[in-house]
């Protein structure tokens, strides 16, 4: 009998599910039993911003259903493509705020690293949609611009680690950052911004989250849920595991039209992020970034709808509706109606 060893650089599975991601949006329809020629919109299969979403979350969509609010959230429509007003390729003012080795720095006390311009998925909605990666990001060549940045700012005590979205790094890139970062003395936290725990839960596992035991650090998770029909046990499992290793977990999620804009989604998902040690913490509005016209609610119906969902859960599961606006100090907190 002829046995064959696994070589030491064969990928993690997480990594080839990551790599196996549908990119085909006529693939895509295939697997839910849509056709594209019954489609209620025009599908745009040649978009400069392209389909990517692991086959794991497909799982996860309603087949035959064309507004499934999963499939809303990464199909590639004409429309995205159609000039709107008021809507730029920077809405959140990250141009003015760059800084040497991919950091970002806006708010007092924090600073935000690129680590890298790969996502698992490519949310249709995405305000970086047009962000320079190429030219912005902390590469490991380029790490020593961003760790000489925090050295000389005693003032931030916070790092925030996001892209693209930094799990997307194999782990020993993580831990050696990590590292690297303990060497700072006046950092105190890491924030970690990720959605890779919602689409593909399978990034989480026990060698998978090592570099979070580094406790130099207060460790934050701020992972990215927009609907609870995202949440299924093996994702609840991911985050329970993360929970596990002493870090605070939080989510944010955005408004978005024909996705989560009632008051029944926006209370299902808060309920099902708390059964999984997740709790609510930021509802944004849409930011306006060209292609995503077709996302917006209007702030006036957002208010009224934060105030039905106030009404029905603990003050706790109610995440704050907000809203970033370029040169502010800080994210607009706006109340419900």
């Amino acid at each position: 009998m002829i046995t064959r060893s696994i070589s030491p650089t064969q990928p993690p599975r997480w990594a080839t599910l990551l790599a196996e991601g549908v990119r085909d949006p006529s693939e895509l329809l295939a697997l839910l039993g849509l056709d594209a020629a019954q489609a209620p919109y025009p599908i745009d299969a040649r978009s400069p911003f392209p389909l990517r979403v692991p086959h794991g979350f497909v799982d996860r969509m309603r087949r035959g259903d064309w507004h499934d609010p999963l499939l809303r959230q990464v199909l590639p429509l004409a429309r995205e493509a159609t000039p709107q007003a008021g809507f730029g390729l920077d809405p959140v003012g990250d141009g003015p705020s760059r800084r040497p080795g991919g950091i970002l720095h806006k708010y007092h006390g924090r600073a935000l690293m690129i680590l890298t311009g790969a996502c698992a998925i490519h949310c249709r909605y995405c305000f970086r949609r047009h962000f320079p990666y190429a030219e912005a990001h902390a590469a490991r060549s380029r790490w020593l611009e961003a760790l000489d940045y925090l050295h000389a700012d005693p003032s931030i005590e916070e790092v925030i680690l996001s892209g693209g979205d930094p799990l997307s790094l194999p782990d020993e890139k993580l831990a050696e950052l990590t590292c690297a970062l303990a060497e700072i003395p006046h950092l105190k936290r890491i924030r970690v911004h990720t959605r890779l725990p919602i689409v593909l839960p399978e990034r989480v596992g026990a060698s998978a989250s090592s570099w979070l035991e580094n406790r130099r650090f207060q460790w934050v998770v701020v992972v990215h849920s927009n609907h609870a029909q995202e949440l299924d046990e093996s994702v609840a499992e991911a985050l329970l595991h993360m929970r596990h290793f002493g870090a605070v977990m939080l989510n944010q999620a955005v408004l978005l039209a024909g996705v989560n804009d009632t008051a029944a989604a926006q209370i299902a998902l808060s309920e099902r992020l708390f059964e999984a040690g997740v709790l609510p913490y930021y509802l944004h509005l849409l930011d306006r970034t060209q292609g995503t016209a077709h996302f917006e609610v209007e702030e006036t119906r957002a208010r009224q709808l934060m105030g039905e969902v106030a009404a029905r859960l603990p003050g706790y599961l109610v995440p704050r509706l907000a809203r970033e606006t370029p040169s502010a100090p800080a994210k607009q907190v706006l109340a419900a109606c």
